[in-house]
């Protein structure tokens, strides 16, 4: 299907609804990796190389100010599942609340038993579950998604790091449900030099299929649809290596529109687009630090992923779901990847968990009443709280980019956007004196606030002892 195709396809969602539909609405959470805010044409990219996302931005509702809960992988993604920030849930590093690690060899840890994810909770509605793609919160058996509530996967427990050439540290594994059925750079191929690799495609398939199935048992779903072709080093088919004004990186997010705005096509064609809530996001900010060619671009934000400065939590994000979400609408709700989880609980009609705090919002009343909900969001590093956002303003009680150590090694989290005092390169306490940035004046926090009138206003309404409960 040519991408203009797609796009009338999407423009002639509907009129009615759709007959013989029994169950309540199916949901997609389209979850990238390591994509920034910038990164989108809607959001101002000047190449203008995601016209389905655009689309759906168009047909759906925008969010500016949409959060993750900790600038990393694995932690967003608990978050983003058990509807709880990670100094709750426990999984605050890439190998939950030990150190950070990224092979399979030195992660240890996983996905705490005693936490209740988003596709258990969807089986008391008769929900079929799905995760395509990574997965990230642990490799052991005990960890992995068939173990929490999903009833399918086809994807890897971690991110395509690699390759690996010896039995002491293999090739990271792609399962097929339970079964191992192949390895990154082996059975499914990635060509560091040339970037070229087929795994979107086949992770679109994989998507495709598992829709086209449940429509036509008209049974409920959950698809979790997580590809992490913009993680570095990031890759793209042949189709579209080349093709971006942006390089490599640019390449993989052409083709990640192109796959979304299939799958937004295919909902349409089988007629359930009416009962699908679709929300696309971003697991953390661009990584900066990575290159030009293989790391996107947060827009006026300040620093990138690992870091609580914007570019590195604030995120893409759009919900589709026509005749329920207003076309065109903006929300400049304070939001979070955790309100996924309790939006996803609201459509269904499950209540959530009565036994633990839950962080995540429901959004139900933003979605479809565009209504503006009064909350904070908390900027965590680790089990560290950083910073905290009400409103307009942010109160950073910690500051850091990134370490001298890695620094002078040429490792710059914050490339050509250093700001003495603020992009500090040891873990600077500010909590007696907090600073202060207006976000609506300067987004890229750039410029405390010095009046005094002003700052003692801001601390006077709470800001500076507010957390979470």
């Amino acid at each position: 299907m040519s991408l203009k195709t797609v796009i009338c396809v999407l423009w002639a969602v509907c009129v009615g609804h759709t007959e013989g539909i029994q169950h309540g609405p199916n949901i997609i959470i389209m979850l990238m990796d390591d994509m920034g805010w910038g990164d989108l044409g809607v959001f101002g990219e000047p190449s203008k190389e995601t016209p389905n996302l655009d689309v759906m931005a168009a047909q759906g509702m925008l969010f500016p100010n949409f959060y993750t809960a900790n600038p990393l992988c694995s932690p967003s993604r608990a978050a983003l599942l058990t509807g709880r920030l990670p100094v709750r849930n426990g999984f605050y590093t890439t190998n939950a609340h030990a150190r950070n690690a990224y092979t399979p060899q030195e992660i240890v840890g996983g996905i705490s038993q005693d936490e209740i994810l988003l596709p258990e909770l969807l089986k008391k509605k008769d929900y079929v579950s799905k995760i395509i793609g990574k997965w990230h919160l642990g490799h052991r058996s005990q960890y992995l998604p068939l173990k929490h509530g999903f009833d399918e996967w086809f994807g890897s427990p971690n991110c395509h790091f690699g390759p690996y050439n010896n039995s002491v540290r293999p090739n990271i594994p792609v399962y097929n449900n339970s079964e191992m059925t192949g390895r990154y750079y082996e059975e499914f191929e990635i060509n560091v030099k040339t970037g070229e690799s087929n795994l979107t495609q086949i992770y679109l398939k994989e998507g495709l299929d598992f829709i086209s199935q449940q429509a036509t048992a008209q049974r409920p779903f959950f698809l979790y649809w997580a590809p992490d072709a913009t993680h570095s080093p990031v890759y793209a088919s042949e189709r579209f290596l080349g093709k971006s004004q942006r390089g490599r990186y640019g390449d993989a997010v052409m083709e990640l529109d192109d796959s979304i705005g299939q799958i937004l096509a295919h909902l349409v064609s089988l007629g359930i687009h009416n009962n699908t809530l679709v929300f696309f996001t971003s697991d953390n900010g661009a990584a900066v630090m990575s290159g030009a060619h293989q790391s996107g671009s947060n827009g006026p934000f300040l620093c990138g992923k690992e870091t609580t400065f914007e570019g590195g939590m604030r995120e893409p994000a759009i919900a589709w779901w026509p005749g329920r979400i207003p076309a065109g609408t903006v929300s400049y709700q304070l939001a979070s990847v955790m309100d996924l989880f309790s939006t996803s609980l609201s459509v269904t009609g499950v209540l959530p968990p009565d036994d633990r705090v839950i962080d995540g919002l429901d959004l139900s009343p933003v979605l479809f009443n565009n209504s503006l909900l009064d909350r904070p969001i908390f900027y965590y590093r680790g089990n560290q709280m950083m910073a905290v956002r009400i409103g307009q303003y942010k109160v950073h009680y910690w500051t850091w980019s990134n370490s001298w150590e890695e620094y002078n090694t040429g490792i710059n989290f914050c490339p050509g956007q250093e700001v003495p005092g603020v992009t500090t390169h040891t873990q600077e306490e500010h909590t007696m004196q907090p600073l202060i940035f207006h976000l609506g004046q300067d987004p890229g926090e750039r410029y405390p606030i010095r009046s005094e009138v002003m700052y003692l206003s801001v601390l006077g309404n709470g800001v500076k002892t507010v957390g979470p409960g």
